[in-house]
């Protein structure tokens, strides 16, 4: 048996576009075969291949062809050239109300997806109480679809997805509709998918989510595969390209100072060599390192350690005299994660000189076992959304090490009390 699940081989998409309705019919009367249209590459050359139990996200800008691919896979769509093999049961949550039959009811609807996913009624009678319980949208499961709210049509379209056991399972972007447990619903129902093997393609503007939950990244532009491989380094170059700013909210840490100083003298420090580095000056951050209480680099911190962050920039005349400066560092877990963000902006620390500077955050660490990186960023925040001037991710790589079994993601200190009741 294959290990492959999908495999798109050389696949294009072409849409004919015309300025008037009119040359369309002039073009099909026309016996000299001038061609009145344009083409529009929606897709263009796409190959690559999906094994069985991936977690595959695929991002990209709006009109980059994501949902068209997706269509294509799901068979909503023929290509133009090239072809596309799904080896399994295959179960698609597309577009809003894809696959359902306004004037039904959800309770119809259920039946009427069974049948075309080639279930029988006795099937889907064993299905329908876990369909119903997962939806939850309560009498509503028994009116018309088309008196729905967005919400509900999510709950109950993702609902049915996942109860025909699927061998693939295609998610494009319709959870970003609904309700924020609900989501969390349904990824922890995609984690466990995950488990037992199914292959998942999962479409999302949700960068954190592609890395949380993906195993591969796929990134399209304009109808062409700009980049595929290890999650990573694929989405932090979407996001260099798309110079994405979404907001990132401090997060408070106890014992977390800053320090800032003019660098000066001659120091040894590491290279950088991050994952990806953009902005408008990308040269102002010098060096990004760790250390310890006894000021020693460090790749290793113990847990509930202190240690220090210190990033060294150089600022000149001409970025001043454009910017209010500050630095901002992330620290991320392997999956690229941000677990804290922590800058000079909060304690109104700017860099309003030329020069050459030492900025030093003092935490202590809380963070659990495991491998982390810091992004470094020298920004200006004086509108509401953040000129990025040198952004560096992958800046320091570290681990933290310890002996105790924790879970979660970070070991906050806390007190627990029990007490015990009279009967």
């Amino acid at each position: 048996m294959t290990n492959i699940m999908i495999k798109v081989e050389n696949l294009n998409k072409v849409y004919k576009l015309y300025e008037n309705p009119i040359d369309r019919l002039k073009e099909s009367l026309n016996l000299a075969k001038k061609l009145y249209h344009k083409e529009h590459f929606a897709l263009k050359n796409i190959e690559f291949r999906v094994n069985k139990g991936e977690t595959v996200g695929i991002i990209g800008t709006n009109g980059s062809g994501k949902s068209t691919l997706l269509k294509i896979i799901t068979g909503v769509l023929n290509p133009t050239q090239g072809s596309v093999e799904v080896n399994g049961k295959i179960s698609a949550l597309l577009e809003l109300g894809a696959g359902f039959n306004p004037e039904y009811t959800g309770i119809e609807n259920i039946y009427l997806n069974g049948t075309m996913m080639g279930y029988t009624k006795g099937a889907m009678d064993k299905k329908i109480a876990d369909i119903v319980d997962f939806a939850d949208i309560g009498d509503f499961i028994n009116q018309p679809v088309k008196t729905y709210s967005s919400g509900m049509f999510v709950r109950l379209a993702f609902a049915v997805a996942i109860n025909v056991e699927p061998e693939v399972l295609i998610v494009d972007e319709a959870l970003s509709v609904g309700d924020y447990r609900f989501q969390a619903k349904c990824y922890a129902k995609i984690e466990d998918m995950k488990k037992t093997g199914a292959t998942i393609l999962l479409v999302t503007h949700d960068v954190d989510s592609v890395r949380k939950f993906c195993d591969r990244c796929i990134w399209i532009e304009k109808g062409v595969i700009q980049e595929i491989g290890d999650v990573k380094p694929v989405t932090s170059h979407y996001l260099a390209f798309t110079n994405s700013s979404h907001n990132e909210n401090n997060t408070n840490i106890v014992n977390e100072e800053i320090e800032v100083t003019e660098a000066t003298g001659i120091e040894l420090y590491p290279e950088l060599k991050p994952i990806n580095r953009w902005g408008e000056y990308p040269n102002i951050i010098k060096h990004v390192m760790i250390y310890n209480t006894s000021q020693e680099i460090v790749e290793h911190i113990e847990l509930k350690e202190e240690f220090c962050i210190k990033v060294i920039c150089e600022v000149r005349q001409e970025e001043i005299q454009k910017h209010e400066l500050g630095i901002a560092v992330a620290i991320k877990n392997n999956k690229g994660q941000d677990l804290i963000v922590i800058d000079t902006f909060r304690d109104k620390i700017k860099l309003n000189r030329a020069g050459r500077y030492c900025i030093v955050f003092k935490l202590k660490n809380y963070f659990i076992q495991g491998e982390y990186y810091i992004v470094a960023s020298c920004e200006s925040r004086e509108q509401a959304i953040p000129t990025y001037l040198d952004h560096v991710d992958g800046a320091y790589h570290f681990k933290v090490i310890g002996d105790k079994c924790l879970y979660g993601m970070l070991n906050v200190p806390f007190n627990v009390q029990v007490e015990k009741r009279p009967n």
